[in-house]
């Protein structure tokens, strides 16, 4: 680059040599924010309107500028514009181009800000476009699993602590508690977007600017709730980000949990449940497998997003006031946090109302195990025998159980009784499968009635 294409740049008034080739390379960020150019445009837009109520542009001026910005844009959108990598990036890309299309008056839109506060605005429209497509695509996903819960809310399936069979619990209520878990992802991303939505656009490059601008009605034209209230701040906060991060990562980790009992649930061993041949692959030398590569890979991108976070929570640790050039690196761990979250969540929403439970499968686990134990317990503490004695008396006979092969509600009464006379004929009301699930009959209960009407209540409150 010659020393006259140098003092092009916009920046390059006060420069008498060119930038060195690999420097600008690398200092470059276009190769990733070109993404920004539709909310670049809609944040020139909203300014260039401000600067004419406020008399610093013409109407004329105002208007030729838009126009030549939403011609910009559907060059874009058609894959007509040439992004430059001497123009560093998509706010620069655009504005050259607006002023080669339009002329000077392309070259007075830049009045009253900064590429500081411009980042800020852009990264914030975007990430608050992104959050309501989440959001739109986590409901889809709660959606889903209401409807598998409410159609498995009867079927008994053995309930783990420690990935031991512990108690019988309805798949339903197992669902339901993933249904719990995305509730509060779903809060937390509704926080981060109420965060964000502050207009950090007229903060210029970090002490304002002396020119009469309106921040109300920038921000307004932008749909965001009020200016931000700090210039400095306001141009080098990236707190919106590492919050967005955070939530994915939450997101991803419940997602990597209910992707791990989906594995565990289509093996051999297991059994419990069948996804349909579209969300899985095959082995290259086994021809017998049908391998789970969707919930698998969904588990593996928790590591990926995780590392995001850290990204960034490392990028802003040692950051003074005001902006610094190591915010460039904030976008591509956010981007593709935002693109690992949609997929994983359209995967997810797409798969889990397919699956089908292998309910005799699961049904055999839940009277493998000794899964009634408490229930006997509790029928005994109910006759009057103190928790502690119950609890030896349930234990041998359950020592008893694994040494004859017989599960509890196998057993005769004579042999119960051999552990403690209490246990009377009506006992195997409380052995049975159905029993124990149906007892459990309270707020948050396994019981199916229970479950069906958390489901009702839960669609009240996603609707």
């Amino acid at each position: 680059m010659s020393e006259q294409d140098q003092t092009a740049k916009p920046w390059g008034g006060r420069f008498s040599e060119a930038t060195d080739a690999f420097v600008e390379r690398f200092t470059a960020s276009i190769g990733f924010d070109w993404r920004l150019y539709h909310h670049d445009i809609n944040g020139s837009i909203a300014h260039a309107t401000m600067l004419e109520s406020v008399g610093v542009l013409s109407a004329e001026e105002k208007a030729q500028i838009i126009t030549g910005l939403e011609e910009i844009r559907a060059d874009i959108e058609a894959g007509n514009f040439q992004w430059s990598v001497s123009l560093e990036d998509v706010h620069m890309n655009i504005e050259a181009a607006l002023t080669e299309k339009i002329g000077i008056t392309g070259k007075k839109l830049h009045t009253g800000r900064s590429r500081n506060d411009q980042v800020a605005t852009d990264i914030r429209l975007y990430l608050r476009d992104e959050i309501d497509t989440i959001a739109s695509e986590l409901k889809r996903l709660q959606s889903g699993i209401l409807d598998i819960a409410e159609r498995e809310a009867d079927t008994i399936m053995p309930g783990f602590t420690h990935l031991q069979t512990a108690q019988p619990v309805t798949f339903g209520h197992h669902l339901l508690a993933w249904f719990e878990m995305l509730t509060r992802d779903a809060g937390r991303l509704a926080d981060c977007r109420a965060r964000l939505n502050q207009s950090p656009l007229g903060a210029a490059a970090l002490a304002g600017t002396t020119y009469p601008i309106n921040r109300a009605l920038s921000a307004e034209l932008l749909g965001f709730d009020k200016p931000t209230n700090n210039s400095l701040d306001s141009v080098s906060d990236r707190d919106f980000a590492i919050e967005f991060c955070a939530f994915a990562s939450i997101l991803l980790t419940h997602l990597s949990r209910a992707s791990e009992e989906l594995v565990l649930w289509t093996s051999a061993q297991f059994d419990f449940i069948d996804l349909p041949d579209r969300f899985c692959t095959g082995s290259s030398i086994m021809p017998q497998k049908k391998n789970p590569d969707v919930p698998e890979l969904v588990r593996g991108k928790t590591g990926r997003v995780n590392g995001h976070l850290i990204s960034l929570l490392t990028l802003m640790k040692s950051q003074p006031l005001a902006y610094n050039k190591d915010n460039q690196e904030d976008k591509e761990p956010l981007f593709d946090a935002v693109d690992t979250v949609k997929d994983c969540l359209r995967a997810f929403a797409d798969m889990i109302p397919a699956l089908t439970a292998r309910k005799d499968n699961m049904y055999e686990a839940a009277r493998r195990g000794f899964s009634t134990a408490t229930d006997l317990a509790d029928y005994l503490v109910r006759k009057g025998m103190p928790f502690r004695d119950a609890h030896e008396v349930v234990g041998k006979s359950v020592a008893y159980g694994i040494e004859t092969g017989k599960d509890l509600s196998e057993m005769s009464l004579e042999e119960l009784q051999q552990f403690s006379d209490t246990i009377a004929a009506d006992v195997f009301e409380v052995l049975t499968l159905e029993g124990s699930v149906a007892a459990r009959n309270h707020t948050g209960g396994t019981a199916p009635k229970q479950v069906k009407a958390a489901v009702s209540a839960a669609r009240k409150q996603l609707n």
